[in-house]
């Protein structure tokens, strides 16, 4: 490489810098730490809407600078276009025991969320929409059933149902709607449909 070309990569290199706020770097190397996805739209509980998610907008407009970034942190940062999210992939082949364990966690809780409903003769598409999802009548029903409490038991969840949907939430998976509703995000939604093709092939 020449010394001029390493110029220019430099200089853009700093541009890139210029043009993202250290805070907004800062709240989006937060999400990832706390083991969150970062999705296009969030939920806003006080306008009871979806909004399109800043962070989610930054990473996308300065793609190559985060990858780059993240690459250097010994990351991967994995955009998921159909599921219009964005979240952190060790580099590393061995995984670490904590990332299969969370990965084990949430693929149960969907995966019963995802039977329940299908059992109840919805469509799965409308655990996606804000106005659908779980109601409160979907989770009394799912915590009053004894194979599904064993199967949270088995995943660490000795609390229950609630203590499953929380575990959702604190990733961006799955957003509260109101007192009694709950919906998958557009990555909470891709992760179950992904889960039941799996099931399908199998």
């Amino acid at each position: 490489m020449s010394e001029s070309s390493d110029i220019q990569e430099l200089a853009k290199a700093n541009s890139d810098f210029d043009q993202i706020l250290p805070a907004h770097s800062a709240a989006i190397y937060r999400e990832f730490q706390a083991g969150r996805v970062i999705v296009r739209d969030v939920w806003d509980s006080n306008r009871s809407e979806l909004r399109p998610n800043l962070l989610y907008n930054v990473l996308y407009n300065h793609l190559s600078h985060f990858r780059t970034f993240y690459e250097h942190l010994g990351s991967e940062l994995v955009f998921n276009e159909s599921g219009a999210f964005f979240f952190l992939k060790e580099s590393s082949d061995d995984e670490s025991e904590e990332h299969d364990e969370n990965a084990f966690r949430v693929q149960v809780i969907l995966l019963l969320i995802g039977r329940y409903f299908a059992r109840s003769g919805r469509d799965l598409d409308y655990l996606g929409r804000p106005d659908a999802g779980l109601n409160d009548q979907d989770v009394s029903a799912m915590a009053d059933d004894d194979e599904y409490q064993d199967i949270l038991r088995a995943a660490r969840f000795d609390k229950g149902l609630p203590e499953a949907l929380e575990y959702l939430d604190k990733r961006n998976l799955l957003f509260r709607s109101g007192a009694d509703r709950w919906f998958l995000s557009s990555a909470g939604l891709y992760f179950l449909q992904e889960l039941v093709r799996e099931y399908e092939q199998d």
